[in-house]
């Protein structure tokens, strides 16, 4: 392609002109919502609360870089370099749930059912669940956390696989082997399929029932972002210059299957975020642009003109008529849709 991405699609539907704009102070690494404000997690010390009404603040949490992030209900939760994991409520008053005895880095966070977080260090995971911690080494260093949809279940993704975990049990950790660098996982939203992103632009996974694997290739680098559609019957993923959807509404998931394409542009994308009720992802690309694309038809609507950074966070809020955008140089925002 030789047009820019805002040429491309200057002639589309439009909400841009809804934005309540907000800049952050550093590059925006994450964003979820609580209720109606929206949460912007920095790379340095700090968590960007933008309300529906209200002024926007800043608050501190972290004395260093905040490398992991969750939300869950009230709550967004975070790991630092400063060794600890901190719990930040709606007010912005922040408490601290742990801190490492080493004050090693905290790489992961995942919030799960009862309010149980899980967060790794090194090769080390931890579970707070119901004032019991609980602790376990896996192989190598963590890749990626995630709590299954039902029942205290951990997946750790690290080097050759991933380990899965029931922390409240006395039995064993289960291994699930492939070869190479795991570093992310997430379950399908009905349980029956555990998914991987790789060093390698690839997708690896895993059917439940028989253990039985899956590959998903054909990207152009590494899928960074991943995220299933409110009805769990796709999965939208970054790391091509396209909107890519693998189906897993069958008993076989992606497997012999080939994937729906939407959206393709000039850039890559480097975030996607599905909305919550309806079959709309938000796609956000390296060039700063981010399209909702609308799955039933690939129809698009323009939610945010390419910018001098590329979108690095998309959340949308519970009832999904709030976009939350972030970019690398701090320019941020949220596009209101109700």
């Amino acid at each position: 392609m030789t047009e820019s991405g805002s040429n491309i699609r200057a002639g589309i539907a439009s909400v841009v002109q809804r934005t309540r704009p907000a800049k952050a102070a550093a590059a925006v690494v994450a964003a979820h919502f609580l209720g109606d404000t929206a949460v912007f997690v920095l790379g340095e010390e700090s968590l960007l609360f933008v309300p529906r009404d209200g002024e926007t603040r800043t608050v501190g949490a972290h004395a260093g870089a905040i490398l992991s992030s969750a939300a869950q209900d009230d709550r967004v939760v975070t790991g630092g370099d400063d060794g600890t994991v901190v719990a930040t409520g709606a007010d912005g008053a922040s408490t601290t749930l742990a801190t490492d005895g080493k004050r090693r880095w905290i790489d992961h966070v995942a919030m799960g059912p009862n309010r149980a977080v899980a967060w790794s260090a090194g090769k080390q995971i931890f579970v707070w669940s119901k004032d019991n911690e609980r602790g376990l080494e896996v192989p190598s260093t963590v890749g990626g956390l995630a709590f299954a949809p039902k029942g205290l279940r951990l997946a750790a993704a690290h080097y050759n696989g991933v380990t899965l975990w029931f922390p409240n049990a006395r039995s064993e950790p289960e291994a699930l082997s492939w070869k190479g660098s795991h570093l992310g996982v997430t379950f399908s939203p009905d349980g029956r399929f555990l998914i991987t992103s790789m060093q390698e632009p690839i997708l690896h996974g895993w059917r439940l029932s028989d253990r039985k694997d899956m590959r998903m290739s054909g990207y152009a680098a590494r899928v960074r972002s991943l995220d299933f559609t409110d009805d769990g019957k796709s999965l939208a993923t970054s790391g091509a210059n396209q909107l890519i959807l693998w189906p897993f509404q069958g008993k076989d998931g992606p497997m012999g299957k080939a994937p729906r394409i939407f959206a393709p542009a000039e850039f890559q994308i480097e975030v996607v975020a599905c909305h919550p009720k309806q079959a709309v992802v938000a796609a956000g690309y390296a060039d700063g642009l981010v399209l909702l694309v609308r799955l039933d038809d690939g129809a698009e609507i323009l939610a945010k003109n390419p910018g001098a950074a590329p979108v690095t966070a998309l959340a949308w809020n519970a009832s999904g008529n709030a976009l939350a955008f972030g970019a690398e140089d701090g320019d941020a925002g949220v596009v209101d849709l109700g």
